[in-house]
């Protein structure tokens, strides 16, 4: 037994550290003030259209552990995918002090300063690699997910799709119809199970889907729903019985969800 545990554990440092190889930290200044992120980009990305995916770590994150608990470049190393680091920030239900790194919580908070990074990151990522204009997308856990559907509601033109987790739209934040996901774990003692429920129902509504859904994505502990709509911006809730830890399982299902929707079709 002893010896199948350290086989596994050697597997598993392998397996990290051809991850963490395979990504390089780069820098931005915005707004006089040091940016940093992982940034995967396959060898074809200079040469062929490329879809492109920010994920964003949640309050207290960073862009390292982000790369390793999405690891959507693993799920899909075919496209460029971007894990920005916070600064601190301080946090609506834990953190008031902002000693741990985060992001804005919706449009003019912090001077708007992660949208600024943002901007400037997909400026230099357009002037470095040959984007796909039509399949750009963002998820994030937690604050993370908040700060997808702030994304959403300032950046909306940019994504084909987003998929939020363990978040909720704040009040006044409007949204326009967009294929989304939501993963929402049932038991999540922080982001209440309720809030997320609220915002699902918002999203559907918004997006025009139907009432009822049918069955979405593989079998397991997550149970996808996919909820049509005439509007060509279907929505997923990705659900699963847990709290508010990010799901190994995920990864899959949201590269899955993204690689189903380009902009304009």
């Amino acid at each position: 037994m002893r010896i199948l545990l350290a086989i596994a554990a050697c597997c598993w440092a392998i397996d990290v550290a051809g991850q963490e190889a395979a990504l390089l930290e780069r820098g931005w200044t915005v707004d006089g003030v040091a940016r940093q992120a992982l940034v995967y980009a396959p060898e074809s990305a200079k040469s062929d259209a490329t879809p492109v995916v920010f994920a964003f770590h949640g309050h207290g994150g960073t862009m390292r552990q982000a790369s390793l608990s999405f690891h959507d470049h693993t799920v899909w190393p075919e496209a460029l995918v971007i894990y920005p680091q916070g600064l601190n920030t301080p946090g609506q239900l834990t953190d008031p002090a902002g000693k741990r790194s985060g992001w804005q919580k919706q449009a003019g908070d912090q001077d708007d300063r992660d949208l600024k990074f943002f901007d400037a990151m997909l400026a230099s990522i357009e002037q470095d690699y040959k984007v796909d204009a039509r399949r750009i997308y963002a998820t994030g856990h937690s604050n993370g997910g908040g700060f997808t559907y702030v994304l959403w509601s300032a950046r909306g033109d940019v994504f084909a799709a987003v998929a939020p987790s363990s978040a909720a739209l704040k009040r006044g934040m409007s949204i326009t119809p967009k294929p989304a996901l939501h993963l929402a774990g049932e038991t999540d003692p922080l982001v209440k199970y309720e809030w997320q429920q609220l915002t699902m129902q918002l999203v559907r509504k918004v997006n025009g889907c139907d009432e009822d859904g049918t069955a979405w994505g593989e079998s397991g502990p997550l149970v996808g729903t996919i909820y049509a709509s005439k509007r060509g911006t279907p929505f997923v809730s990705l659900l699963y019985s847990g709290g508010h830890k990010f799901p190994p399982e995920a990864p899959a299902l949201i590269v899955k969800f993204f690689k189903e929707h380009a902009k304009g079709e």
